[in-house]
């Protein structure tokens, strides 16, 4: 897809890998809208965008305050990016949460992750594909993680939405990709965001621990990084971003021997206090 003169909306754009992939695409000549909870945030990046933050020189870029993991948020995001610039091109479903440790304490840790880390995928593409099957073009982009190809140790609801979220990503490419519409998932391991700096300085042991099994697996990589290999994707119109590519060979050992592979990451848990 050609990004120059797009409009792409992407959530969770208050910090992190969002605010990241709403400098590259405005670099890229796209115009954004950026979407958080945090008022603070989206302003943040839209004014470090507008204002040549990064390699967007002189960006378009408007911050809307808005629960992505609503549909009445997503619509107005989608809506104050067809009233500011015209009908959106690329969504980028990057807003996303690590959820409790463990198995949660309740039902409402599980409908609070299921909604921003998978249920918010659904509704959006329910929002933004129809559209984009009558104009024959558009771009979805799953922020997802490498856990949805491997685990994550210690939080079972964050592994659990993270592999749905790839699983989506691949149904939609299956389902519209000879209509027009290109899917792209993107699936780093550690990212220095404040998601992994929260869990890392945790008052609980298995987030501790949780964070500690990213950080030990391999290198951190700055959100910009991320940003970067997801906007090349999308101009590629190719699906699966590794940011990490040593992920690949673990996604292969993984399908090649699966009970070694668990038993591999049983002991990797051991090996962290687990």
């Amino acid at each position: 897809m050609q990004i120059e003169g797009s409009v792409a909306v992407i959530t969770g754009a208050g910090s992190g890998i969002g605010r990241a992939l709403a400098r590259e695409f405005a670099a890229a000549g796209a115009s954004v809208v950026a979407g958080d909870v945090s008022p603070g945030g989206v302003r943040d990046t839209a004014e470090q965008v507008r204002s040549a933050g990064g390699k967007a020189v002189g960006g378009k870029a408007v911050g809307v305050v808005a629960d992505a993991s609503t549909t009445e948020g997503i619509t107005s995001l989608v809506d104050a990016a067809r009233a500011e610039f015209g009908p959106v091109d690329v969504f980028v479903a990057n807003a996303g949460i690590i959820g409790a440790p463990g198995l949660g304490d309740d039902e409402a840790d599980w409908d609070r992750i299921l909604d921003v880390n998978l249920r918010a995928h659904v509704r959006a593409a329910k929002v933004v594909v129809p559209e984009w099957l009558k104009r024959g073009r558009g771009h979805f982009v799953a922020v997802a993680s490498a856990a949805g190809l491997l685990t994550q140790v210690g939080a079972a609801g964050y592994s659990v939405t993270k592999h749905a979220a790839v699983g989506f990503a691949e149904w939609l490419s299956i389902t519209y990709g000879d209509k027009g519409i290109g899917v792209s998932c993107v699936c780093p391991m550690g990212v220095d965001t404040p998601l992994l700096t929260g869990i890392t300085e945790s008052s609980d042991p298995t987030a501790r621990m949780s964070a500690a099994a990213v950080r030990n697996a391999g290198e951190v990589v700055g959100p910009e990084r991320v940003a970067e290999l997801a906007v090349e994707a999308v101009r590629a119109g190719t699906f699966l971003v590794l940011p990490h590519p040593a992920v690949l060979d673990m996604y292969r050992q993984k399908g090649a021997d699966y009970d070694r592979w668990l038993s591999g990451m049983r002991r990797y848990q051991a090996s962290l206090g687990g």
